[in-house]
């Protein structure tokens, strides 16, 4: 596993900053299930519209493997410019639901647990100074999978203050319908939902699917605040209100106050 660099911790700011992940049609663009190098960009769409010239996007590892007994997984994770001119201060942000945990994103800050919208249970911030026109930036991501749940990660990718997000993929599953809690490790594929073989990943299903949004969606309704589900299952994820600053490299502070989803003509 990789070791933890450029670490602070969040603290509280006084004066807040106000982000919102604004979910828009998809401006032309159709996500391939299948990209490169064992990378893959499903479940990504672009959300707000990026300066001219500039083409964010992101990639993720097709397949990962759990070790049985401590649970730890390595994810590869790329950031990319497709445009023709360079990106000027962004920040990736990488996050974990359900019984995917993001332990470490080597040079990246851990964003404090009263930060993270609901549902999530870890994620780290990553402030990029400049991503010139054709080229990408990878980060290793070091996580822990309960096999007895279901997991996923999202990638959204924003302006240095949060403000706008220009890409965003997933929330997406990694899982598998054949699981080996004999071998030493578990293969787990990209945009496959987990389907545990103990009885005890019952628990971890209804805190991912059906009971956990749809028994609560009544009183969801009212909240204002949502992450925009892009991958292929379409499920929302309230957020709550967050803050606490980030102080880091190119970001100013990270403050995640999500308004519903706006779609634009």
């Amino acid at each position: 596993m990789s070791s933890r660099q450029g670490k602070t911790r969040t603290a509280i700011a006084g004066s807040l900053l106000t982000a919102s992940f604004s979910s828009v049609m998809i401006l032309g663009f159709t996500a391939s299930a299948d990209d490169e190098g064992g990378l893959s960009d499903h479940g990504g769409k672009v959300m707000d519209t990026a300066p001219a010239g500039v083409k964010l996007s992101t990639l993720l590892s097709k397949e990962i493997k759990v070790d049985n007994k401590s649970q730890e997984t390595e994810i590869s994770g790329v950031v990319k410019n497709e445009g023709s001119k360079a990106s000027g201060k962004i920040r990736l942000l990488v996050v974990g639901f359900d019984g995917l945990t993001v332990k470490n994103v080597e040079g990246c800050t851990e964003i404090a647990k009263g930060d993270l919208p609901d549902g999530a249970n870890s994620g780290f911030a990553c402030a990029i100074d400049d991503l010139a026109a054709g080229k990408s930036k990878t980060y290793a991501i070091d996580a822990t999978f309960d096999l007895k749940k279901k997991g996923d990660i999202c990638l959204p990718v924003q302006n240095a203050d949060g403000s706008k997000t220009f890409w965003q993929q997933g929330p997406v599953p990694f899982g598998t319908t054949n699981q080996s809690p004999n071998e030493p490790a578990t293969p787990l594929l990209l945009g496959t939902d987990n389907s545990p073989v103990t009885p005890g990943g019952g628990d971890g299903g209804d805190g991912n699917g059906g009971d956990g949004n749809g028994g609560g969606g009544g009183g969801k309704d009212d909240k204002p605040d949502e992450l925009p589900q892009t991958g292929p299952a379409d499920r929302v994820l309230p957020l709550g209100m967050v803050g606490a600053a980030l102080i880091s490299a190119g970001a100013a502070g990270l403050w995640w106050n999500n308004r519903r989803a706006r779609q634009e003509t």
